[in-house]
């Protein structure tokens, strides 16, 4: 299989302007996860997908690949396709990389590449366990089910399942639930078909594009993972980063 690597990556985030030029110990936030997807043993060709010529710019001077795209895109999902689209040579997967985890383990991007040897996985996830109340009750946490199988059920901002017995606290102690982690594989024919699709009426009420998927009948499978991922969506966060 061939895959590539798309990290989308936009200047414009209202919590954090020019968050993927911002500097972690002397290099850009963007190089990072770039110089993390190159470690993979998965990734035939990685590029960043930008709206912002300085993004792009930043891009080429560490010698890395940059595409520009459309400023109109709502979500990195529409990102990757365009990229995919204006490709030469034929992508099998592709795997959309968050811009924002400069410390994404390789091992998990590897992960998610080797759930397509299983010819029914569509789209494919990662989740990770949930060890706090605080995380499960927070609405940026996003809470995942799945099947025996492995196909995801339903994602939400909210604690699912309800847990009936909850009295006391420690929720999280008393079931196995499982977070979200932002990173998504698409089956190339499958990618093109989710960014036509009309926005839905779950993606609406949750604010997760993910939900569109599910509600027009694509399967997501969802695989454990053990590492821990860390986000920059603030300024706050890149401090804490620093610091660590």
């Amino acid at each position: 299989m061939k895959i590539a690597g798309i990290i989308p990556a936009r200047y414009g985030s209202t919590r954090f302007p020019g968050k993927p030029l911002a500097l972690i110990n002397g290099k850009t936030m963007i190089r990072r996860v770039y110089e993390q997807v190159l470690k993979t043993e998965s990734i035939s060709i990685a590029i960043v997908a930008t709206d912002d010529q300085r993004i792009f710019d930043e891009v080429i001077s560490f010698g890395g690949l940059a595409a520009m795209t459309s400023p109109a895109h709502k979500s990195g999902t529409d990102r990757c396709a365009e990229v995919l689209e204006n490709l030469d040579t034929g992508i099998d997967i592709v795997i959309n990389i968050q811009g924002d985890e400069p410390f994404i383990d390789p091992r998990q991007i590897d992960q998610l590449a080797r759930m397509f040897e299983n010819p029914l996985v569509e789209i494919a996830t990662l989740a990770s366990p949930v060890k706090t109340d605080e995380e499960l009750s927070s609405p940026n946490t996003v809470k995942v089910v799945a099947g025996k199988d492995g196909r995801a059920l339903y994602f939400s901002r909210y604690p699912i399942p309800f847990l009936r017995s909850s009295e006391g606290g420690n929720i999280s102690g008393r079931h196995s639930y499982l977070k979200h982690i932002g990173i998504y594989g698409y089956r190339s024919e499958i990618l093109r078909k989710i960014v036509k699709l009309e926005l839905s009426d779950l993606e609406i009420a949750e604010s997760l594009e993910q939900l569109r998927w599910l509600e027009n009948g694509f399967s997501i499978f969802v695989s454990n993972s053990q590492s821990e991922t860390v986000s920059i969506d603030t300024p706050e966060d890149l401090s804490k980063i620093i610091n660590i």
